[in-house]
């Protein structure tokens, strides 16, 4: 029986019934987030139970966090084992796993240093750092973005990001970002002004609606990072660790092609640790000593318990051979999505993505009378009849579905998945010709 196909553990000790819980959330919780009635309990590989002991195929991953599945014996015994051990010290001192685990991502990255945090938006939040550090004395400060980009929940992420959304009753918000369209070299290079150090872009936009980004839209803008002496810096924290079948997300893109492209800087974390919170920041050789001792700092960050997880993935991901597992469901998962696009083309509008970090498009909510009665947008009621097959994915805006399944997905897993999406569409179908 392989890894993620494992029956769950036993039931915790301690549950509160869904509604119990759902109450305890609203009467102490922040409400910041719009959540699904599910309470789960347990999970093991790629699924997960609820209260109610239902089973759910979870493509979602906690947002693309959780690459190993749910409770992998191999990754809770290194976290356990870890947690006998050494479960964190200050960075004023030294202890090996930071190190070992810093060898690792320059080992995949290129030559540089790491920096470790704790989230994506903090792994953003010290790239805008370097970026500033490195324009100071010229009085540059500007980063580019692409629209439709999500860089974090920070002021300074928030104003990176190319989303209105995010943005509304926030004002005001840190200077030195402004946006352009995504794939258009031209757009960018007519938006650098005297005070532009960088540009910052993700591989593949995940919150954004799964776009990924042109080959030749990378290695232009590298070559016009260079002309114009700015960094160019990738936002990798959900394409990245391997989700597309590579490292990260670029180095899929530039496969043959990889020698005329390096970023001078990288922002990583979500399946980095597997579940456990860890964020990191690759900085190429050239820019490394920019952020000095007191210039940045995370109190947690680089911890002995997150660095061990990680290596703990980073080992377990190529001793399965993970990456190849996520190129070529990957593509299969895509080729099948395809398939459902043709034949409920009513629905679908447009397949996107690469390797495990899928999307699809759906059509808007005045075009599919089934969802036209409920103010829901389709993404939600779509992943709504998910749920009520026993399957998990994540909206993205108001018309996009994203899958982002465990790296460990299986065969039969996959045809599940895709099972319960056809589900949808023929109920979708069926509804729409007896109305």
């Amino acid at each position: 029986m392989k890894e993620n196909e494992t029956e769950p553990p036993p039931r915790p000790m301690v549950q509160k019934p869904a509604d119990r819980v759902a109450r305890l959330h609203e009467e102490y919780v922040l409400p910041t987030y719009a959540r699904f009635p599910r309470v789960f309990v347990r999970g093991s590989g790629s699924y997960l139970w609820d209260t109610e002991g239902k089973r759910y195929l979870d493509l979602g991953t906690g947002i693309a966090v959780c690459c190993l599945g749910h409770a992998h014996k191999a990754l809770a015994e290194a976290i356990a084992a870890q947690a006998r051990t050494l479960l964190h010290i200050s960075n004023l001192y030294y202890h090996e796993w930071q190190g070992c685990l810093a060898e690792e991502l320059v080992q995949r990255i290129g030559e540089g240093k790491v920096f470790f945090c704790n989230s994506g938006a903090e792994a953003n939040e010290a790239l805008f750092k370097l970026a500033r550090r490195k324009g100071h004395k010229e009085g540059r400060f500007e980063i580019l973005t692409a629209t439709n980009s999500f860089h974090g929940r920070t002021l300074a992420g928030i104003a990176a990001t190319g989303q209105a959304k995010v943005k509304e009753g926030f004002e005001p918000l840190p200077p030195g970002f402004r946006h352009v369209p995504f794939n258009d070299l031209d757009s960018l290079e007519e938006a650098i002004s005297p005070a532009t150090v960088a540009v910052l872009v993700e591989g593949v936009q995940g919150e954004g609606g799964i776009h990924v980004a042109n080959p030749e839209y990378l290695l232009e803008l590298r070559k016009l990072c260079d002309e114009k002496d700015l960094l160019l810096l990738m936002d990798e924290v959900q394409c990245g660790q391997y989700r597309t079948g590579r490292f990260l997300s670029y180095q899929r893109l530039l496969e043959g092609e990889e020698e005329d492209f390096q970023p001078d800087g990288v922002a990583m974390a979500k399946g980095l640790g597997g579940g456990v919170p860890i964020g990191a920041i690759w900085v190429r050789e050239s820019y490394a000593d920019l952020l000095s001792p007191g210039s940045h700092g995370s109190t947690f960050g680089g911890n002995p318990l997150a660095c061990a997880a990680a290596l703990k993935v980073l080992e377990i991901v190529e001793k399965e051979r993970l990456d190849v597992n996520a190129r070529e469901l990957g593509d299969r998962f895509k080729k099948e999505l395809k398939r459902l696009a043709k034949k409920y083309a009513d629905y679908i509008r447009e397949v996107r993505g690469l390797g495990l970090m899928l999307g699809i498009k759906l059509a808007g909510r005045d075009e599919i009378p089934a969802f036209a009665r409920r103010d829901a947008p389709p993404s939600i009621q779509f992943v709504r009849k998910l749920h009520e097959r026993g399957v998990l994915a994540i909206p993205a805006g108001k018309r996009v579905v994203r899958f982002l399944p465990p790296l460990n997905l299986t065969e039969a897993q996959l045809k599940e998945g895709i099972d319960a999406v056809a589900s949808v569409l023929e109920e979708l179908s069926s509804s729409d010709s007896a109305s």
